[in-house]
C-alpha cells in the first residue's frame, strides 16, 4: 500500500484504511486545507470524531495499552495519521490534549490527576489549550509575569496569556504562573491545571488576516484553582515544562505535509501551470523538503518515545517546518498566478474553482512560523547547541 512499508506496516495500513473507509469516509475526501478551531460547532464535530476514534481504538495510538492506547511506534502512528488525513475529518483538534497534556500527566501527574483526565482526553470529553506565552514572554517563556498566590487551600491566579490556540473552545488548560515573586527566570514557576470555565477567565479571540480566530488572548482575574491543580512540585514547574516541550517537539515532528503538496499539484495541473518549468521546480523542491521533514520527524518521535535525548534536531525540524510553510505559501500564489491576488471563496471549500484554501496557505503561514518558537529563536538554539557558537548578548 506504500513503497516504504514493511510487510507488518502494510498489514497495519490495510487494517486502518478499512476502518477509515467506513467511519471517516462520510466526512468526504481531504481538501488539503488546514482547518483550525474557530467555532464551537467545529469543536463539537471534533469531539464526536475523537469519540469515534476511541471506540475504534485509534484515538491515542502511541499511549500505553493499559491507558487505552496501542503502544505504537512512531512509524505505526504515522500510518494511522496518514490514513486519517485522507479524509476531511477534524484531525488534530486533540493534539494538545493527547500529545502534550497526556504525556506530561503520565510523567509528572498524580494518580488522581491521571485517573481524572487521561480517559477524558482519550474519549474526546476534554479539549485542552496551553496558557504559556504572554505579551512580554513569548519565545522567552521564563520571563512570564502571571502570578499565583496561595490562599488557604486555593491558588489565586492573575495575569494575561496570548496566542493561545483554541482557547475559546477549550475545557481545560495547562498554565504556568510564578508562585515565588522574588524568583527570576526558571525558578519559582509552578505548573497548574486550569478549568477554563472558572470565574475570572476571559477569552478574547484574535481575528487573523485570513479571518479565522484560531488564536486568543486570555485574561486571568483572580482565578481560583484548588491545591490539587498543581502538577509536580510548587516552584519546580520548569522541570514539568521541559516534559511538555519535549512532547510538543514530538507533536511538531508528527505533522503530515504530503497532502498539501498533492493539493498544489492538482491545482497546477488543472489551471495549466504544471508545464511551467519554474513551477515544476518549486513543486519538486517542496516534495524534497516534505520528505526530509518526514524522516526527521520520525527520528524525533522515536527519540521521545524511547526516552532518548532530543537535541538540536528538535529545533531543526521546527525551523524546517516553518520554512516549509512559508515556501508552500509562496508556491501556492505562484500556482494561482494572477488569481492569487483575488479574494477566494470559503477556504475550506472542496472545489478548486474557489481557490480559497490555497490563498490561506499564504495568509496563514505565520501561525506556524511564529508559534512554538520563532524562526529566529530556533536559529539561535541551533547555533548555540549544535554549532557551539557564543550566545547572543542578553539585556541586563
Amino acid at each position: 500500500m506504500s513503497a516504504d512499508d514493511t510487510p507488518a506496516e502494510a498489514a497495519l495500513r490495510a487494517e486502518v484504511r478499512a476502518w477509515m473507509e467506513v467511519h471517516a469516509a462520510p466526512y468526504g475526501p481531504a481538501t488539503g486545507h488546514i482547518r483550525l478551531i474557530d467555532t464551537d460547532e467545529f469543536a463539537a464535530v471534533g469531539r464526536r470524531w475523537q469519540r469515534t476514534l476511541d471506540e475504534g481504538g485509534w484515538s491515542v495510538p502511541t499511549w500505553p495499552v493499559e491507558l487505552g492506547g496501542r503502544g505504537f511506534s512512531s512509524n505505526e502512528a504515522r500510518i494511522v495519521r496518514e490514513e486519517e488525513t485522507r479524509y476531511a475529518v477534524p484531525a488534530g483538534l486533540f493534539q494538545v490534549a493527547s500529545l502534550m497534556v497526556g504525556p506530561t500527566l503520565m510523567a509528572c501527574g498524580t494518580p488522581g490527576q491521571q485517573a481524572r483526565f487521561l480517559p477524558a482526553i482519550r474519549r474526546g470529553e476534554h479539549l485542552w489549550c496551553q496558557l504559556f506565552s504572554e505579551p512580554d514572554a513569548g519565545s522567552d517563556l521564563a520571563s512570564l509575569r502571571t502570578r499565583a498566590e496561595r490562599d488557604g487551600d486555593e491558588w489565586v491566579v492573575t495575569g494575561q496569556k496570548v496566542w493561545t490556540s483554541g482557547a475559546a473552545s477549550a475545557d481545560w488548560a495547562i498554565l504556568l504562573a510564578r508562585t515565588d515573586p522574588g524568583s527570576r527566570r526558571h525558578q519559582g514557576i509552578t505548573y497548574f491545571l486550569c478549568d477554563m470555565r472558572s470565574p475570572g477567565v476571559e477569552v478574547r479571540p484574535l481575528v487573523q488576516i485570513n479571518r479565522a480566530a484560531h488564536f486568543n488572548e486570555v485574561h486571568l482575574d483572580e482565578v481560583r484553582l484548588p491545591a490539587d491543580a498543581v502538577v509536580g512540585e510548587v516552584g519546580e514547574g520548569w522541570g514539568v515544562v521541559r516534559v511538555t516541550l519535549g512532547a510538543e517537539r514530538a507533536m511538531i515532528g508528527s505533522m503530515h505535509v504530503g497532502d498539501h503538496i498533492a493539493d498544489l499539484l492538482d491545482v497546477a495541473r488543472e489551471n495549466g501551470r504544471a508545464g511551467d518549468p519554474t513551477v515544476r521546480q518549486d513543486l519538486v523542491d517542496l516534495h524534497i523538503r516534505g520528505t526530509v521533514l518526514r524522516y526527521l520527524g520520525d527520528r524525533v518521535l522515536t527519540a521521545v518515545r524511547t526516552g532518548g535525548t532530543v537535541g538540536p534536531e528538535a529545533s531543526t525540524i521546527k525551523l524546517g517546518l516553518s520554512m516549509f510553510m512559508g515556501r508552500m505559501g509562496e508556491v501556492a500564489t505562484r500556482v494561482l498566478d494572477g488569481e492569487g491576488l483575488l479574494e477566494g471563496g470559503d477556504p475550506a471549500a472542496t472545489d478548486h474553482a474557489s481557490y480559497g484554501r490555497l490563498q490561506d496557505m499564504f495568509l496563514g503561514q505565520w501561525s506556524s512560523r511564529i508559534g512554538g518558537g520563532t524562526e529566529q529563536m530556533q536559529r539561535n538554539m541551533i547555533g548555540e547547541r549544535a554549532l557551539g557558537l557564543p550566545r547572543d548578548p542578553r539585556p541586563a
